[in-house]
């Protein structure tokens, strides 16, 4: 049998380069979307430690005050249930996951705010921001949320784009 033999400067054998105009280009679009799938990555990943945070905060307060907060609890499993979502429509590009996804992220990162604002009176939290420092767990829940709600509008904004991206191009008539 006859082998090919590429040439020394690592060119395939059977062309001289001249082709070079022909070759496929890999549409824009697709790179946006590799790394907005990427930044996804990372922005659901961060969602979850926020979500862990804002879980642990909340059981620690229910045994400590043995007080149920459903609210909370609610927004806890809406916000996981959401990320699970998110993460299924970032793997397999499915534009309608991602969308589901930031409706339920926003709703759960909105209830979590709107929880901590009724089982506590915010302004009174803020007087009294130094003397909740060790033992209450009342400044990392407002930490969480502050980020949480930072960490939701650019998540929006990635998945805004994500989602456009992976839209097919429209065709000119």
């Amino acid at each position: 049998m006859h082998q090919r033999t590429s040439t020394a400067s690592g060119r395939p054998s059977g062309t001289d380069g001249s082709d070079f105009s022909y070759r496929m280009v890999v549409d824009s679009r697709y790179q946006k979307v590799a790394k907005g799938k990427s930044q996804l990555s990372k922005i659901i990943f961060i969602q979850a430690v926020i979500q862990l945070i804002v879980a642990a905060n909340s059981f620690f307060a229910a045994q400590k005050t043995e007080n149920f907060d459903r609210c909370a609890f609610c927004s806890v499993a809406l916000g996981f249930i959401s990320l699970i979502i998110g993460e299924l429509g970032r793997k397999r590009s499915r534009s309608n996951f991602l969308k589901l996804y930031v409706a339920g992220s926003s709703t759960a990162v909105i209830l979590s705010a709107v929880c901590f604002a009724m089982s506590r009176n915010p302004l009174e939290v803020l007087r009294n921001f130094n003397s909740l420092l060790p033992p209450n767990f009342e400044v990392l829940k407002i930490l969480a949320l502050i980020l949480g709600f930072l960490v939701q509008i650019y998540s929006v904004a990635i998945t805004a784009s994500l989602i456009r991206n992976m839209a097919p191009p429209k065709r000119a008539s």
